[in-house]
């Protein structure tokens, strides 16, 4: 099944960020993503539906790893809304490259691993594991824009 008729079939809320504006812009000026031939740069998405955050804290904290993974999840939808408003559909997709991930959690927290693959497995539902299975680094950092506990970096290979 292609990646399009698959994010249906899930039933997957995707935005639509060509309607709705990309949310990054309320961070600071930037863009939402850049192009350099077949390879796709998307800038930050976080867990946020709208303009609401979905997941504020810290991991260890106030928040446990299963709502971690949850943030990380809802990052990924956004990050697939992402693709599309950067290239028009997700069929598009040759591979997720790699994410970098960020993870607000305390120092003691060591399982930022685990949050970050809500995405991940996001992917590879939506894509299948040779195309949606990518790279990756989790760091566990102090603070994020706004109290989001979980930001991702995408890096995207697309058919030209």
């Amino acid at each position: 099944m292609q990646p399009e008729a698959m994010a249906l079939h899930m039933g997957l809320d995707l935005p639509d960020f060509d309607k709705i504006g990309y949310y990054g812009a309320d961070y600071g000026t930037m863009k939402p993503y850049h192009r350099i031939g077949s390879l796709l740069f998307l800038s930050g998405h976080v867990a946020q539906i709208g303009t609401q955050i979905t997941h504020k804290g810290r991991l260890g904290q106030n928040l446990t790893t299963e709502q971690g993974y949850a943030a990380a999840r809802q990052t990924g939808l956004n990050v697939l809304g992402g693709i599309r408003q950067a290239v028009g559909s997700l069929d598009k997709v040759k591979s997720i490259v790699r994410t970098l991930n960020f993870v607000v959690c305390t120092p003691e927290y060591e399982d930022v691993h685990k949050v970050s693959s809500g995405m991940s497995d996001l992917f590879v539902e939506v894509f299948g594991r040779d195309i949606g299975l990518g790279g990756r680094a989790t760091i566990g950092i102090m603070a994020l824009a706004n109290g989001v506990c979980f930001e991702t970096w995408a890096t995207v290979e697309i058919a030209d």
